[in-house]
Parts: C-alpha cells; structure tokens; sequence
C-alpha cells in the first residue's frame, strides 16, 4: 500500500544555501537507489522564508524504514542537524 511522508523543516538562516544543497543530494539519491521510492519532491515558499517542505512517496512503509536506515539518508541527517531550527514529521497511508 502506497506509503506518503510530508516533513517540514526549520532551517537556521546561515545554513540556507547548505541544507537545499544537501537536501537535493539525499532527494536524487533516494529516487536512483530505492526501487521503493517513488516520488521525492523538495518544495519552498517564498513567504515562508527558510522553510522546506517535502513530499515522499514510498510504495509503502517498510520503503520508507529502508530509506530511513539507507547510507545516503543517514549520511545527510548527521551533516543537517545543526542546520534544523524545527523538524515536523506526518505519515499517510492511501485509501482506496
């Protein structure tokens, strides 16, 4: 079952440039090595200054553990967490 996960981030000013940078990074990685994610979008506001929104699709929740305990994604949440003034996680699972 189709598995989405929406996080919003916080970014500390000074590590704007950074964080997207590495954001993208773990993004591309994440679509070229996890045959179970689906769809990785990483979105900002312009009124939403050093905010990050991101949209995952996973095919379903155990993708998304492999994705969690991935080299790639646990390489960029070591190197991003000074950067996050706030993190907020939601999951969803589709209803048919």
């Amino acid at each position: 079952m189709t598995f989405a996960v929406c996080v919003t981030f916080q970014i500390n000013p000074e590590y704007w440039d950074a964080f997207l940078d590495l954001m993208r990074e773990n993004a591309a990685a994440s679509l070229k090595l996890e045959a179970g994610c689906l769809q990785f979008d990483v979105c900002t506001d312009a009124s939403l200054p050093y905010e990050v929104f991101l949209y995952e699709i996973y095919k379903s929740s155990e993708a998304f553990e492999a994705h969690l305990n991935s080299e790639h994604f646990r390489d960029f949440d070591v190197n991003v967490t000074k950067m996050i003034k706030d993190k907020q996680v939601k999951t969803y699972t589709m209803v048919n």
